[in-house]
């Protein structure tokens, strides 16, 4: 077992039965020009974690872990995007628009991709889910049982929405989950400070959060002893 400091309290995993989810770091949410942007946010902030989940994904892949990398998208038919979720708001650009990088929020297209720096391995698990929960309507649990996954590190945006609601799915499915809290980002700092606190309070009531440092040092210490 591996053990880290964290918050509300030690978080204890083993190595062999967890995986790495990183949600949504996709172009159209962390680029400018992407839907995010279109929505009036300042994506700069969210830019900003990609080195941070970079040094994430290269722990994970050093220590063998199972990866998972997710991104919101839809059908180029769009019939798995709810009109209420198409038309809510008042954005420059809607899901299925034509935008700098092609159609918003829709598979294939540029603006769909994982950006760069980050962009999954072959041997890597891609979840493209229609929702803001990597559980709903994909395989990702099948994914998981199957390989007797128990543990699920966190990383990706944006914190409050995507990120916590995946953490929430896992929690109910009787996942441990651990945010890595520079890792993650939102358009709002005030949104992710709000949800961290919602994640550990009353005594991780959907799981733990810790900075990179700490996880990379009780990895540190395990390869040490």
């Amino acid at each position: 077992m591996i053990t880290v400091e964290a918050r509300p309290f030690a978080y204890s995993f083993p190595p062999e039965k967890t995986a790495l989810v990183v949600i949504d770091m996709q172009r159209d949410f962390v680029e400018p020009g992407g839907f995010g942007e279109t929505l009036g946010n300042d994506v700069s902030r969210l830019t900003a974690i990609v080195p941070t989940v970079a040094k994430l994904i290269a722990l994970a892949r050093d220590q063998g872990w199972t990866i998972v990398h997710t991104r919101e998208s839809h059908d180029a038919t769009l019939c798995d995007c709810p009109e209420a979720k198409r038309t809510r708001g008042a954005p420059t650009l809607r899901i299925g628009d034509e935008g700098p990088m092609g159609r918003i929020l829709v598979r294939g297209e540029p603006g769909n991709a994982i950006v760069a720096e980050l962009a999954p391995r072959a041997t890597e698990i891609e979840i493209d889910k229609p929702g803001k929960g990597a559980f709903y309507a994909t395989a990702l649990g099948d994914v998981l049982r199957l390989r007797g996954i128990t543990h699920l590190i966190f990383a990706g945006v944006t914190t409050e929405v995507c990120v916590q609601t995946t953490m929430r799915e896992a929690n109910d499915r009787g996942y441990d989950g651990l945010l890595i809290t520079d890792a993650t980002e939102s358009y709002f700092p005030e949104f992710k400070a709000a949800a961290i606190e919602m994640i550990v309070a009353q005594g991780g009531i959907v799981g733990w959060a810790t900075p990179f440092a700490a996880l990379e040092a009780a990895v540190a210490a395990v390869k040490g002893a």
